[in-house]
C-alpha cells in the first residue's frame, strides 16, 4: 500500500514489490499469482485502513455536523501523518485511473460512490436533527467538503507543508459555519 500510494497502482507488481522487500519474486508470485490478485490486495488493505483511520473516528462522534467534524479532522489526520507517504491513497488512485475505463475504473469509482454517500448520510442526519440552515443541499455540501479534503490533501502532498492541511481545516470550519443552524 506504501509503494503504490506513491508510485501507484499500476507501478505495483511482484517483481517491484520483492524488489522492494528484498525477497524473491517467484515466492511473491507464489503468494499473488498475477499483478491483477496484488493490486487488488492493496485496494483491499487500503479500504481497511481508511476505515479504521477516517471513517470509525468519525461515527464515534454524535450524529450530524459532529460528526462531519471529526469525520474530516480524521481525514486531516490520516494524511498528515502519513499513514500512506503519498497522502490519500483513494485520491491518488482515482487520479491515476479517472481517465482509464474498465474494472479498475469502476471499483474505484464505486468506491468514491460509497466515500461521498457518507458524506451525504452525515449531512442527511444533520439536516434530520435541524442543525443545517434552511436550503442547504446535503449533496452540494458533501461535494463541497471533499473538495476541501481532496485538495488539502494534493496541496500537502506536493509542498510538504501542514499549512495546506490548515487551510483545508479553515475551509471546512469556515463551510460549517455558514451552514449551521443559529
Amino acid at each position: 500500500m506504501r509503494l503504490a500510494s506513491v508510485e501507484g497502482i499500476n507501478g505495483l507488481t511482484i517483481g517491484r514489490l520483492a524488489a522492494e522487500l528484498g525477497v524473491s519474486k517467484s515466492g511473491l508470485y507464489a503468494h499473488f499469482g498475477s499483478k491483477e490478485k496484488l493490486q487488488r490486495e492493496t485496494i483491499e488493505a487500503a479500504r481497511e485502513v481508511i476505515e479504521r483511520e477516517v471513517a470509525t473516528p468519525g461515527m464515534a462522534a454524535s450524529p450530524g455536523l459532529e460528526r462531519l467534524e471529526a469525520t474530516t479532522e480524521a481525514f486531516f489526520s490520516y494524511v498528515e501523518r502519513r499513514v500512506f507517504p503519498g497522502g490519500c491513497f483513494f485520491a491518488n488512485l482515482l487520479a491515476e485511473v479517472d481517465a482509464q475505463p474498465g474494472p479498475l475504473q469502476r471499483e474505484i469509482r464505486a468506491d468514491y460512490d460509497g466515500w461521498r454517500g457518507f458524506l451525504v448520510e452525515i449531512l442527511d442526519d444533520a439536516e434530520q436533527l435541524g442543525q443545517l440552515v434552511g436550503g442547504a443541499d446535503p449533496q452540494q455540501l458533501a461535494f463541497e467538503v471533499d473538495a476541501a479534503l481532496e485538495y488539502a490533501n494534493f496541496m500537502y502532498i506536493l509542498r510538504r507543508d501542514a499549512e495546506q492541511l490548515d487551510r483545508g481545516r479553515v475551509a471546512i470550519r469556515d463551510l460549517i459555519a455558514r451552514i449551521r443552524k443559529g
